[in-house]
């Protein structure tokens, strides 16, 4: 690779806030981004531990942000802490999300609001609260979406909504923010090796229907995000505004 496409993906110097990364998804793309250059913050309500010293272990900064992210009212001093501490905020990865499984006869109000609420409303006011910091030097928002931003998926309707709704919000976001210097893409990931497919993995008839489908005969690991969430991050991506981008294996192909 050429000095000129090293920096176009280069993060030095860069500040990412990632929210829950304490594992799973959420730890791969924080690890990504500091392989790249970043220094990390990170924001949830479990100990990330062995984040920050993978973090650490490469020489860079980390910061652990306590967060319920259900709770959209407190959001706003993520960024500004981040800021304060490191310095900056160029970098948001929106993360955090929770699964509820049920038919949708027996979802229950309360189910339905904590998936909404930490899905979809405090990622949009997470956002709005680093775009305001982002604003004098561009920056780069990273929403999680899913494959349910395209399909409806089975036993999960609060979260096929949420994820429909972070792919529109994604789409909306762009539209305002693009001439101010800040882009607002998504990656929708397919099936991963996580613990929100615990459930999933362990079942005798859907896993092996699943796999079936997808061209790439397996299960994603979360290492497989590392490519997309630095390409988003980096200038590499600084023309690409709006896109939802799905890694899944092929399953949106088959």
């Amino acid at each position: 690779m050429n000095d000129m496409m090293r920096e176009l993906f280069d993060l030095s110097g860069r500040v990412a806030l990632v929210t829950g990364a304490n594992t799973g998804l959420g730890q791969a793309i924080a690890i990504a981004l500091a392989e790249a250059g970043a220094d990390i913050a990170v924001a949830g309500r479990s100990d990330p531990g062995d984040t920050a010293a993978a973090v650490r272990a490469l020489g860079r900064r980390f910061l652990a942000l306590e967060a319920d992210l259900s709770q959209s009212s407190s959001l706003s001093h993520l960024a500004d802490q981040t800021v304060a501490t490191l310095g900056r905020l160029d970098i948001l990865v929106n993360n955090a999300g929770v699964i509820r499984r049920a038919d949708a006869f027996d979802v229950d109000e309360a189910n339905w609001d904590e998936v909404l609420d930490t899905n979809l409303k405090s990622l949009f006011f997470l956002s709005q609260a680093a775009a305001r910091h982002m604003l004098a030097t561009g920056g780069k928002i990273i929403n999680i979406a899913s494959l349910l931003s395209f399909q409806g998926g089975i036993r999960v309707p609060a979260y096929a909504a949420s994820k429909s709704a972070v792919a529109g919000l994604t789409h909306a976001l762009a539209n305002e923010w693009a001439q101010r210097g800040i882009n607002v893409n998504a990656i929708a990931p397919g099936y991963f090796e996580t613990n929100n497919t615990a459930a999933l993995r362990s079942d005798e008839a859907r896993a092996p229907q699943i796999l079936a489908r997808i061209p790439a005969g397996r299960w994603g690991r979360p290492t497989d995000l590392a490519g997309a969430a630095v390409f988003l991050a980096s200038r590499a991506s600084d023309y690409v505004h709006g896109v939802v981008l799905p890694v899944d294996g092929g399953w949106l192909a088959r």
